[in-house]
């Protein structure tokens, strides 16, 4: 058995559970008070984060195990689940890359974490440029489908 405990929790205006638009949400990760404000000293200097969070409102029955079609589209292949970055994974676990926008206190402020309030976070990494591939990034056609409007910003509607 393995434990883990939150680190802290995401705080963000999005509460819904859409796959798409995820390109302007700005959010918080709020550190647990078991944490002093010191351990962010120097997150500021880099650009970008890396994200560890729980997909805690999958329900263990929806797990998936085996293969499926990304977001049930028939239209995609079969592909097995470790083939999909789906938050219906054995140990829903979910990574995302996000600006950092600032911090405050034990709060870190970013831009582009596709994970929705109150989710708990397990760790925060600051990118380096060699940890990111080094060499091209090769994917199949059905996943850039499935990405279009993952990261679109959507407009603001203009009333009157």
């Amino acid at each position: 058995m393995i434990t883990i405990e939150p680190i802290g929790y995401v705080r963000s205006p999005r509460g819904d559970l859409r796959d798409d638009d995820w390109g302007s949400v700005s959010s918080s990760i709020e550190l647990d008070a078991a944490f002093s404000p010191e351990c962010l000293d120097g997150i500021e200097e880099f650009s970008h984060a890396e994200i560890v969070f729980l997909f805690d409102r999958v329900a263990p029955a929806r797990v998936e195990r085996g293969t499926r079609h990304p977001r049930g589209n028939p239209a995609w292949p079969r592909v097995g689940i470790f083939a999909q970055r789906a938050k219906d994974r054995p140990n829903r676990i979910g990574t995302t890359i996000v600006e950092i926008v600032g911090r405050d206190g034990r709060s870190l402020h970013v831009r582009g974490l596709d994970a929705i309030d109150g989710t708990p976070v397990l760790d925060v990494k600051p990118i380096m440029a060699e940890f990111l591939p080094r060499s091209g990034v090769r994917q199949p056609q059905w996943s850039h489908e499935l990405m279009h409007e993952y990261w679109t910003v959507t407009p603001r509607r203009r009333d009157g």
